[in-house]
């Protein structure tokens, strides 16, 4: 061996200091000091309520609902109000349900790997953030750790429905103030990315932020549609569904312009929109700074800057004065199931493996007797959260280095038996932790999650030996993360990267079919809004993304491969915003039958060279008057695709 190669890692050594790094990094978001003080408020409250009360460990118990908390995000105050609920009542269910079968540890096997496939598939489908299955399947698991009493069910769940409807009106508490505070959240972040994309305009960084504003647009479209209240719509919450519009209507123009001429627009059209941005802020009177509009003979940049102005006069001007109406639909709830409910649906098949491999890990728990069984299962959900199989060997690492240090803090609490004020006390204290470093880093959170639980759990019980105690911790939670590392390796090690092409194209066939009833006769007998087409195409986008990011996480993953298929993404997912954009578009025009089965072609043949790996020729795109982009994006998608093929990616 060569000194060059004793001081060179090889790949795999190299890779390996790469994943641990990234375990331990800590991230560089805020803090959050707000949410975190009230979820230690919502794990705390219950138990100094019980001891008030002269009843400790009803509290204790009770303090189980108050996990309710954890699945706050910055989502409108409606959403949040039905999530919160149903997650209230899922944890009253599944500690009900955990009393009625602690009797039978098959059962109960069983229905945890069930509870952690539907939670899963649930929060999927909805793409809710947060922790998912985690917390539910913590309430099964900890109470068949208790006395086992099937009559003590009603009591049990009755005990955390109140601790859990007491972090509900937590959670609720800022509607008074700010009532769409969320909303303007994300319509904010719109003109930001929009403000981005106006400056990149003419330079490399162009797709870049074209890709953000289209996803901050999306995001905020979906926030705000989640906020609508159809028996109360304030004028706010139309001001801001406007701008939202707007905003939309503004990136057109600046994509018409950027077609034409690739060369850079005058900058203060960024910072008008920068402006603007700083203004957007509900139940706060506040002017933006006015950017004068320079000297210049460009007609489009002109229209620009009279756009701006009227996303101005929409934020300031009385609503009377503004002569527009919103229209909100929605997608059905059962639409959006029957999306997601497909043998080719990564958040199906995510759901079935989820489920499989908690129910394998409470098996082995159970069958072995274990002390404290459910320890084994928790540990399992929590490192399966991770969506790839990168993601869960990280959250393995994070969590099994945490729950060490975690074990002995909790050790340490508990040698010194501490009583009722002062658990109070702690459980706040650690619960705050949790949620304050769970954004920099899980590793960091576990540390302070693992004492938290272990307190809530055995500060009633005598611990005479302690060094057992903590070994048994650690041996059961290292059980768990290595049950849940090695079921993702063997079931799901590489089902995302052969998704991938059938997914590209079934997306690109959806978006033909939409095309077509979008351009041709049809198109007066349909509601685009709720037709079969629309949905599907949007199903279709929203999965092939999430292949996309899942497949760049799995082992062995080749990047270079799939670095290949970005651009394809890319050019499917923009002409996917261009034809939902077109559907508000009442002017559209009738193409002739020659140029919609020219259309329909094309995208067909993409579809096959894509799925079956055929050679394709570049072919002359049908123009659309007034809707040059959607040609403009079908050329981009062809080239994307030949650049495949010819680096063998497609062959």
């Amino acid at each position: 061996m060569s000194k060059y190669e004793k001081i060179n890692p090889s790949p795999k050594s190299n890779s390996l200091v790469m994943t641990i790094k990234q375990a331990f990094e800590l991230k560089r978001n805020p803090l959050p000091w707000t949410n975190a003080f009230c979820a230690g408020l919502c794990a705390a409250l219950p138990s100094l309520i019980g001891l008030i009360l002269g009843n400790f460990q009803y509290g204790l118990l009770a303090g189980i609902g108050g996990f309710t908390y954890l699945y706050v995000f910055n989502e409108p105050y409606a959403q949040r109000a039905k999530k919160l609920f149903s997650v209230l009542l899922s944890l009253t269910f599944a500690v009900g349900l955990g009393t009625l079968a602690a009797p039978s540890p098959i059962l109960s096997a069983l229905i945890i790997g069930g509870i952690g496939a539907v939670a899963t598939f649930i929060f999927g489908t909805l793409r809710i953030p947060g922790p998912a299955a985690v917390f539910l399947v913590l309430g099964f698991a900890m109470t068949t750790g208790m006395p086992i009493d099937p009559s003590l069910a009603p009591l049990r769940a009755g005990l955390i429905f109140l601790g859990g409807a007491l972090s509900w009106l937590i959670a609720m508490f800022g509607w008074f103030f700010n009532p769409h505070g969320p909303e303007a959240s994300a319509v904010k972040r719109v003109y930001r990315e929009l403000a981005t994309f106006l400056d990149s305009v003419g330079t490399k960084t162009f797709n870049d932020a074209r890709e953000k504003t289209v996803v901050a647009m999306k995001e905020a479209n979906h926030t705000l549609i989640s906020g609508y209240v159809s028996w109360q719509s304030s004028d706010i919450y139309k001001r801001l569904y406007l701008l939202n519009e707007h905003a939309s209507t503004i990136y057109l123009e600046v994509l018409d312009r950027s077609v034409e001429k690739n060369k850079k627009l005058p900058s203060e059209l960024g910072e008008s929109v920068r402006a603007l941005t700083s203004s957007i802020e509900p139940y706060k009177n506040s002017t933006p700074d006015r950017i004068f509009q320079p000297d210049q003979d460009d007609e489009a940049v002109d229209h620009l800057f009279t756009s701006i102005y009227n996303a101005d006069a929409i934020l300031n001007e009385p609503m009377s004065k503004i002569d527009r109406e919103i229209q909100i639909t929605k997608q059905s709830i059962k639409a959006i199931f029957l999306g997601a409910f497909d043998k080719n649906s990564i958040v199906f098949l995510s759901a079935l493996k989820y489920g499989i491999i908690l129910t394998i890990a409470a098996l082995i728990a159970y069958a072995f007797e274990f002390n404290r069984s459910y320890w084994i299962p928790l540990s399992c959900a929590s490192v399966l959260l991770g969506s790839t199989i990168m993601s869960t060997f990280i959250r393995a690492i994070q969590r099994s280095v945490g729950t060490i240090a975690g074990v002995v803090i909790a050790s340490l609490i508990l040698s010194i038996q501490p009583e009722g004020f002062l658990i109070s006390i702690i459980i706040l204290l650690l619960t705050f932790l949790t949620e304050l470093f769970i954004v920099r880093n899980y590793a960091l959170a576990t540390m302070f999650i693992t004492p938290n639980a272990l307190v809530m759990a055995e500060s009633t019980s005598q611990m005479h030996n302690m060094p057992f105690f903590a070994t048994t911790r650690i041996i059961d939670i290292i059980i768990g993360c290595l049950i849940g590392l090695l079921g993702v390796l063997m079931v799901g090690r590489t089902s995302a990267s052969g998704l991938l092409p059938h997914l590209i194209a079934k997306t690109i066939r959806s978006q033909a079919q939409l095309l077509l009833m979008l351009f041709s006769e049809q198109r007066k007998d349909f509601n685009f809004e709720k037709s079969r087409v629309h949905i599907k195409m949007h199903t279709n986008l929203t999965n092939l993304r999430t292949v996309y990011t899942t497949a760049l996480g799995e082992h062995p993953s080749n990047k270079k491969s799939l670095a290949f298929f970005w651009p394809v993404i890319f050019s499917i997912e923009q002409l996917g915003y261009l034809l939902e954009s077109s559907l508000k578009d009442l002017n559209r025009p009738v193409l002739s039958d020659e140029k919609l089965s020219r259309f329909l072609y094309i995208l067909e043949t993409l579809s096959q060279t894509a799925e079956h790996h055929r050679p394709y020729v570049v072919k002359d795109v049908p123009d659309i008057s007034g809707f040059s982009k959607i040609q403009k994006e079908i050329i981009s998608l062809q080239n994307a695709l030949k650049v495949c093929e010819k680096n063998q990616v497609i062959s």
